[in-house]
Order: C-alpha cells, then sequence, then structure tokens
C-alpha cells in the first residue's frame, strides 16, 4: 500500500509543476514514481527513499539544465519593447546629426543621433540602427533602387519597408 502514498505524492508535485513550469517538480515526480516502484516491488521503506532521492538529485542536476537548455533554444525570442524598434525605417522631422534631430518612428516623435559626421536632413527615411536610452541611433535607410540593385530587383518589385509607420 505505500506504493498508492508515491502516487499521490507524485500527483500533487505534478500540479505543483503545472503552476511553477520550470521543471523543479517535474523531476520530484519520476522520483517519487521511482520510490512507488520500489514500494511495489515489495522494497523496504529504507530502499524507496533511496531510490526516490537519488533520481531527484540526479534529475535535478544533470537532466534538468539539458531539457531547459534545449527548450530556450528551440524558442524564438521576440524583440519587444525598444528592441522591437532597430530595424524600422524612420522620417527625419528635424535634421538629424552627431549631436541629435528628432525622428518620426512607430507614430512617435523621438529623438535621434547620426553616426559621427553624418547629417540627415528633414524628410529623409532612415533607419533604426540601435535604441539607446531615450535615443534613436540612425542611418541613412537604404533607397528603394539600392535595394533592387543589392539583390538584382528593379525598384517596382521591391515592397516599402517594414516597419514604415510614418
Amino acid at each position: 500500500m505505500a506504493w498508492f502514498w508515491w502516487v499521490v505524492a507524485a500527483f500533487a508535485l505534478g500540479v505543483a509543476e503545472m503552476f511553477t513550469l520550470d521543471l523543479v517538480f517535474l523531476t520530484l515526480v519520476v522520483a517519487a514514481l521511482g520510490g512507488g516502484v520500489v514500494a511495489l516491488a515489495g522494497g523496504p521503506f529504507a530502499a524507496q527513499a533511496i531510490v526516490a532521492a537519488v533520481l531527484a538529485v540526479g534529475l535535478l542536476t544533470l537532466a534538468r539544465p539539458r531539457i531547459l537548455a534545449r527548450l530556450r533554444a528551440q524558442q524564438e525570442m521576440i524583440p519587444s519593447g525598444t528592441a522591437a524598434l532597430a530595424g524600422r525605417t524612420a522620417l527625419v522631422l528635424s535634421a538629424v546629426d552627431d549631436l541629435g534631430g528628432r525622428v518620426k518612428l512607430a507614430g512617435e516623435e523621438w529623438s535621434a543621433r547620426s553616426e559621427p559626421g553624418a547629417t540627415l536632413d528633414v524628410g529623409a527615411r532612415v533607419r533604426v540602427v540601435t535604441i539607446d536610452g531615450a535615443t534613436a541611433i540612425v542611418e541613412p535607410a537604404a533607397t528603394e533602387s539600392d535595394r533592387g540593385a543589392q539583390d538584382g530587383r528593379t525598384a517596382t518589385d521591391i515592397p516599402p519597408p517594414d516597419g514604415d509607420d510614418t
């Protein structure tokens, strides 16, 4: 009858895993089921506890990190916040140089700066390289003819840049 309590413990740990989703309780579920198998085979409680403890420690230290690494590697990281703005196009509202300027980006007005020595005129399309604090670091956007020349397409074949919210 001891196996039953191991199964009950495994079930309770499984429910806890559903709330945490970090695989700690899942490894303990397997350990509890291991203890239950030893109990079902008629082993003494000490053997059940040792099997459960060895499985728990082994799975937590060996299997869990590898499983988590594989799951994280398969997950596509979707940029959010300011990281999602990199690569988008913006419209220059006031001349942008390495000291500052203003651009319209994602429907909002942002402070901007360009690489040293570059000046971007009002009305120019720019590409956001990165966001530094509350300032967009920008560079001239490739024109349609530039983008077509890169891959052999003509300007009429090229769709507008992604994220052009101006």
